[in-house]
Formats: structure tokens, C-alpha cells, sequence
């Protein structure tokens, strides 16, 4: 990691996180970083654990995540993320299969910012996560009126 991390990457799943990362990168979102479940995110996110050495200010502006993960759940993340002061304002997008109704209620309600289900033909899916890249890193303006390409983190 060199610098802020921009985005963070939360998936279980190999092929799909390199398919996503390939796509930051293709988008010129080059400092991203990915984490492989809910718990590690939780330690990158609060600088914790193995990440304990890691400045809490240096990011993530935003967060992509899967929600059927192992040890700790994306419902999980959210509702950590938005019951802390420091990190509830950083935008999170739900990267996921599913298509269940209660699944998108329930991150809505947990606060969630987006909920983009996966698409499973490639170019499909690359052609998404370019545009969440493009509208949550350039063209979304927090109503703080900071864009998160420009956000501080709130200490």
C-alpha cells in the first residue's frame, strides 16, 4: 500500500476479486486494497489486528462488499461501520449474487449507500464495477459537499 487507500475490496470469492481489482485499475483507481472476509475488513477498516500499524486516517473513501462471507458477514461490516463516528459517513456498496428482497432491505436499512448485484457474464460485470468506481470516486458528492476522491476521514 503506498498512500490512502482509496477502495477497499471486500470478497471471498478469488476470481471475482481479481476481476474487480482489474477493473479499479483499468479505471485508473490504482490504490485500492482487498481483504478476503468481514473480519479482516473490520481490522483493515479500524486499523486493528494485523493492521494495528496501519494509519486509521489513511482510508478507505470507500468500501465494496460482498455479503456472504466467512467469519464475520457483510450485515455485520455495515453495522459497524455506520454505528462508529469515525467511518459511518464512508460509503459502502453491497457487491453481491444475491437477489433476495430481505437481503437489499436490510442493507438499505442498515444504512447501506448502494446495492449492485453481480453480473455474471464478464463483461458485464467489469462494465459495473466501472461505473460504481466512476460515480462513488468522481462523480458522487457527499452531502458535506466532499467528493470522496477529496474526503478527509473524520477523526
Amino acid at each position: 500500500m503506498k498512500g490512502p487507500v482509496e477502495i477497499l475490496l471486500v470478497e471471498d470469492n478469488d476470481d471475482d476479486a481479481e476481476f474487480t481489482m482489474r477493473a479499479l485499475k483499468k479505471n485508473n483507481l490504482h490504490n485500492n486494497f482487498h481483504v478476503k472476509n468481514g473480519e479482516e475488513a473490520l481490522d483493515f477498516i479500524f486499523a486493528k489486528g494485523k493492521y494495528a500499524d496501519r494509519k486509521f486516517e489513511s482510508g478507505p473513501k470507500l468500501v465494496v462488499l460482498d455479503l456472504n462471507m466467512p467469519k464475520v458477514n457483510g450485515f455485520e461490516v455495515i453495522k459497524k461501520m455506520k454505528a462508529d463516528e469515525r467511518t459511518k459517513k464512508i460509503p459502502i456498496v453491497a457487491l453481491t449474487a444475491s437477489l433476495n428482497e430481505l437481503d437489499r432491505e436490510t442493507c438499505y436499512a442498515l444504512g447501506i449507500n448502494s446495492y449492485v448485484v453481480k453480473p455474471v457474464e464478464l463483461e458485464h460485470f467489469y462494465k459495473a464495477i466501472s461505473s460504481v468506481a466512476f460515480y462513488w470516486m468522481i462523480t458522487y458528492l457527499a452531502p458535506n459537499g466532499i467528493m470522496p476522491g477529496d474526503a478527509p476521514l473524520q477523526r
